[in-house]
């Protein structure tokens, strides 16, 4: 929620709204802002979840900068939700490490919580990263997902900690665009790598470095990259991920 600024989704990449065709298999709703949209990561799920013989359904509900009171507000994620038939719905805001954000993500966590049991599905977390100015804040990023994962039962995708892991490993790998909020492609990867990890309850490890969208278009790193991502958000999601 802190210092996120409002744009609006490219046309085809995670629009709002974008949703599955009922195949049988695995059914996610992504509910965000840029941070789940930038560079389609949530198709990018869907592609590595291919890539293994798996069907992995995909709804996107994001606006840029929203939080998951404008999102509530809003009214089309209550909608899609009530739809049914979700897994998974996959909660996002901003770093929400001030204490009043803090609050405001927990708070809007459990009234989406509610409508998401109805449904049948269970709420997860995606834990993001502070900007780059304030980037000795990734505890408080963590803790505030923690928290709000908690107070639901919720599964917790630790996905801003696969990029430390990932800097720990290569602090010159660049995850941040220049204007230090959101992620390059390598960034939403790293992401993408983490949330197959936890909903499938596997290691990344081992996934192609490149795979195709359902757009046609492709998502793909230098392999030795891949390996380096895949190790960070296996790390990640042992060391921090709630299932």
């Amino acid at each position: 929620m802190d210092l996120l600024p409002r744009r609006r989704p490219r046309p085809g990449a995670g629009r709002p709204g974008s949703g599955p065709a009922s195949s049988g298999g695995l059914r996610v709703l992504f509910l965000g802002s840029s941070l789940t949209y930038a560079n389609d990561m949530p198709f990018v799920v869907q592609a590595l979840a291919r890539s293994i013989g798996k069907t992995l359904d995909v709804a996107v509900v994001a606006q840029g900068g929203a939080n998951l009171e404008d999102q509530w507000n809003r009214g089309e994620a209550l909608r899609k939700i009530k739809e049914g038939g979700w897994n998974f719905v996959v909660l996002q805001q901003g770093p929400s490490t001030l204490p009043e954000n803090r609050e405001n993500m927990r708070d809007y966590t459990k009234r989406f919580a509610e409508p998401i049991q109805k449904a049948g599905g269970r709420a997860a977390l995606y834990m993001v990263w502070p900007s780059a100015d304030r980037i000795d804040y990734f505890d408080e990023v963590r803790t505030s997902y923690e928290l709000a994962a908690q107070d639901v039962g919720g599964m917790l995708i630790p996905a801003g900690e696969a990029w430390r892991a990932v800097w720990r490993r290569d602090p010159k790998i660049p995850l941040y665009k220049r204007d230090g909020v959101h992620p390059t492609p390598a960034g939403s990867l790293t992401v993408a790598l983490s949330v197959f990890g936890m909903l499938y309850s596997r290691s990344p490890v081992g996934l192609p470095a490149r795979v195709r969208l359902r757009s046609g278009a492709f998502t793909q790193v230098a392999p030795e990259l891949a390996t380096l991502l895949q190790e960070s958000a296996a790390e990640a999601n042992e060391q921090f991920g709630r299932r």
